[in-house]
């Protein structure tokens, strides 16, 4: 039999694991969609839908994975144990069969193909990320209790749903979130022709990062030892974005270029580029990178009560406690002044960190029962105070939330900045 395929493409996986199963032995050839060899007069008078996996058997022709299988299966196998003849047993593996084209394979297909395969430019939609991990929701709840997605046994189901989950998971999916699915998937690696498949998987993934890359990562403008720009990073890290990272030395007026002033006439750090897209201040920039590209609003909520909260300490921390810091501090720090230190200042930095213990009493997290922007914001100002000598710990709920907060995905890196912070403030 001719079978007419791509190896990074799923479907097309699913089919060679059936026929190794099976101990069928296929003529491949591979049909190059990029180079247009699906639109060749030869293979539109074989097809003429010009799609793959298509199977020419003599005389007769079948395209779509899932019939594929099941004729495979049907006209070839020794048995019917991966599509049974029992009725309620075939009717489960087909209603898995739909479900990975019509919701699984289609969740994922929905949110990266247009990027991947029709050149849109318009940003990840997270609503359609919901779908895929709801799809994934349905796939763990399918496998409790199960060691196979449609019952007691291996059947084609698991081949196509093996694909598929293989395919996402190599684009960066987390799937260890779905015990049953992560259990299921480390077994069904065991099919014969799993080698072949993942090889396939890994040929997607070098596409899949190739045309992700194409679309540009973002341009960021900073310094390390400038807290608001490490709470864009810590932000970035969360949602596992990759920032172009861009240093931009204000001490040496790199931000009064005429190139930069045309980014950004304000000449301010940090800076964010994103396409034609340009914003600057970091309380604003790490809200969009949540609403822009993050898979959840964990980080900022859509409640309106919880963003509001949110909203209230991001600007706690610029008005309040940054800026107690800062009135401190920068007169000497940055602007050279030799006039004395201001003890009403001072007390206006322990009054924030009053106010800053009395939001933390009873709750983790500076803005309620959850991680947010808001705790990063505030991380990086009160990790640069730390640096400065500040005691903390006559602040309690501020000192163990300060503990617990350094296990942020980031924290070293944010670290790092603060004792580049140290260094030029023990210096000045």
């Amino acid at each position: 039999m001719d079978f007419y395929y791509m190896l990074f493409s799923p479907p097309c996986r699913s089919v060679l694991l059936t026929a190794k199963s099976l101990g069928i032995e296929l003529n491949k050839k591979v049909l190059d969609l990029f180079a247009g060899e699906h639109l060749t007069p030869e293979f539109l008078k074989i097809n003429p839908q010009h799609v793959i996996p298509t199977l020419v058997d003599n005389d007769f022709v079948l395209w779509e994975s899932r019939p594929i299988m099941i004729y495979l299966v049907e006209q070839y196998g020794k048995d019917d144990a991966l599509y049974p003849k029992c009725p309620k047993k075939r009717a489960i593996v087909n209603q898995r069969l739909y479900f990975d084209m019509g919701t699984l394979y289609k969740s994922f297909a929905d949110y990266h193909y247009p990027r991947l395969f029709f050149n849109s430019e318009e940003p990840f939609d997270p609503e359609l990320f919901k779908k895929m991990e709801a799809a994934f929701d349905l796939l763990n709840t399918f496998l409790e209790g199960n060691n196979y997605v449609a019952g007691d046994q291996l059947t084609l189901a698991d081949l196509a749903i093996l694909t598929t989950v293989s395919t996402i998971d190599v684009s960066g999916f987390d799937i260890s979130k779905y015990p049953n699915v992560a259990r299921w998937y480390e077994n069904a690696k065991k099919v014969p022709g799993w080698e072949e498949s993942w090889e396939g998987a890994l040929e997607f993934k070098k596409y899949f990062k190739n045309k992700i890359e194409d679309f540009g990562i973002m341009d960021f403008y900073y310094m390390l030892d400038s807290p608001p720009c490490r709470s864009v990073l810590l932000t970035a890290k969360s949602l596992g974005i990759e920032l172009n990272k861009k240093v931009l030395d204000l001490f040496a007026d790199e931000h009064l270029t005429p190139e930069f002033l045309k980014i950004n006439p304000q000449h301010v750090i940090p800076t964010l580029v994103d396409n034609d897209f340009v914003l600057w201040e970091s309380r604003p920039i790490m809200i969009y990178l949540v609403e822009q590209y993050g898979k959840d609003d964990a980080l900022y909520p859509k409640c309106p009560k919880k963003r509001a909260i949110v909203n209230q300490r991001l600007y706690f921390d610029m008005g309040t406690l940054y800026k107690s810091f800062a009135d401190y501090y920068y007169p000497r720090l940055f602007f050279n002044s030799e006039e004395p230190f201001d003890p009403e200042l001072f007390k206006k930095m322990e009054a924030a960190f009053d106010l800053l213990n009395t939001f933390l009493d009873g709750n983790n997290y500076v803005a309620g029962d959850q991680l947010t922007v808001a705790d990063f914001s505030i991380l990086t100002t009160v990790s640069t105070i730390d640096v400065s000598g500040f005691d903390i710990s006559k602040y309690p709920n501020v000192a163990r939330w300060y503990e617990n907060a350094k296990k942020v995905p980031g924290w070293e890196e944010s670290w790092e900045g603060a004792l580049e912070f140290k260094k030029y403030f023990k210096n000045k």
